[in-house]
């Protein structure tokens, strides 16, 4: 009771467009962390040839990065249910900071992988609190406003990519690191001093939106909100959780291989021209990438909206496969590898829209931030299989059996989607509704 008098007593009366700025500068905070992996790509080959490290040693970082990242999210989003978001998405761009800072110094692997692990705490800080703030500010329109707030993750590297070559190539590895570092931290920190906790909003246009579950007929909403200690116990999370796991797995390789596969493909630096364009094949990949990997997560949550979560997952990730698969056996052509490398990724990014809003529709808005963020491990988990893509090229002698690895996993989670999920959150849905009935007919 002295929680909710307090939250009561601290409420500011808001217009019903407020949450549209919340989402924003979600958005914003996540395009300044974006870098931290989707930028990781560009440093691998500059730090190889400086320290002589092999590619899966370094690559050890990004696995590193990735498990603080995600397997702490759970923790972080527990703070934030229970003291709102600005804290500790401050405290997540200052680390943010130090991370890529501490990279631009780092002269052995071991102060790489901390550096790494200090990163990814303040990258998975930022990430589960935007995300799950965004979850509840808008319980009507879920799937959008995930995507929207993942998209800023997805794309925000997108506009940085050809400078932060540049300054390689002009000033080293190192200066890129600490010039974008201090820069990236620093306007994290300024923008969560504006971030609100929809808890400490007061506003009859806000109630009624919060109180409206989504139109859609494909879209079941719980009316029960779940804690994690009881999410963790249902079948449905951890089918989902497989689900992510497999499809996580293949776009991560991407993530983190790109740069080394093109120049295994001998492509790296050959001119491709589209659309008026001319740029080498990687940097017009990783541009297009990450331009795609951001629109694909609103869109794809904007049709889950309309379709359903478990349609949407199994058109999407059948359309990864596909991908994955032209990918290797086209590739080499430096105009295919730049088409195909952002198919992969528009068929990739959704996972960060539509498993979020899955979860938040499945167990509740209440502890959104903390039950999303378990689910979010998942990503962690499959960033374990990022260094052993390496190994496994290594003793392949080629990429092929790893493109194919990659294929089988997203074909696999495109067919549990729709075989194994839909009618696991159908049934359990269904119980939950005629339980009600029956225990106000008791009473």
């Amino acid at each position: 009771m002295d929680g909710q008098a307090s939250t009561i007593s601290t409420a500011i009366n808001r217009p019903a467009s407020y949450r549209w700025l919340q989402l924003f500068m979600g958005i914003v905070c996540m395009a300044m962390i974006a870098n931290l992996q989707y930028g990781w790509t560009l440093f691998v080959n500059p730090i190889s040839e400086k320290f002589g490290w092999t590619r899966a040693a370094i690559q050890v970082a990004f696995t590193i990065f990735v498990l603080t990242e995600t397997w702490l999210v759970p923790f972080e989003g527990y703070l934030v249910d229970k003291y709102g978001p600005r804290p500790v998405v401050l405290v997540g761009g200052i680390l943010c900071g130090i991370g890529w800072v501490m990279n631009a110094y780092a002269d052995s692997l071991m102060l790489l992988y901390i550096a790494a692990a200090i990163g990814g705490i303040g990258a998975g800080a930022v990430y589960g609190t935007c995300v799950g703030n965004a979850l509840k500010w808008f319980p009507d329109r879920r799937g959008l406003a995930a995507g929207l707030t993942a998209a800023g993750f997805g794309a925000g590297s997108a506009l940085t990519i050809i400078p932060i070559q540049a300054i390689i190539k002009a000033s080293g590895y190192e200066t890129a690191f600490l010039y974008f570092g201090i820069g990236q931290g620093l306007i994290v920190f300024l923008v969560a001093l504006g971030l609100t906790d929809p808890r400490h909003t007061v506003s009859p246009e806000l109630a009624k939106k919060a109180s409206t579950p989504s139109k859609s007929p494909a879209i079941l909403q719980t009316k029960r909100n779940y804690r994690p200690m009881e999410v963790i116990r249902e079948p449905v999370f951890w089918v989902m959780y497989l689900m992510f796991v497999l499809v996580g797995a293949g776009g991560l390789m991407a993530v983190a291989q790109l740069a080394p596969i093109a120049k295994d493909f001998k492509i790296q630096d050959v001119p491709v021209s589209l659309v008026g364009i001319t740029l080498p094949a990687l940097t017009f990949a990783l541009a297009i990438d990450r331009i795609l990997n951001g629109v694909t997560r609103p869109f794809f949550g904007w049709v889950s909206d309309h379709i359903g979560r478990e349609m949407t997952m199994l058109i999407a990730f059948g359309l990864e496969a596909v991908g994955i698969l032209s990918l290797w056996q086209l590739g080499s052509n430096p105009v295919a590898f730049v088409l195909l490398t952002g198919l992969v990724f528009f068929a990739w990014g959704e996972i960060y829209s539509l498993f979020p809003s899955t979860c938040t529709d499945t167990f509740g808005p209440q502890f959104a931030a903390a039950n999303a963020g378990a689910l979010y491990t998942a990503k962690g988990t499959a960033s374990l299989l990022v260094p052993l893509s390496s190994v496994l090229a290594a003793a392949t002698g080629g990429w092929h059996g790893v493109f194919i690895v990659a294929a089988v996993m997203n074909a696999v989670a495109a067919l549990m989607a729709w075989f194994v999920l839909r009618p696991m959150r159908r049934a359990r849905y269904e119980r939950m509704e005629n339980a009600v009935p029956a225990a106000a007919a008791a009473d």
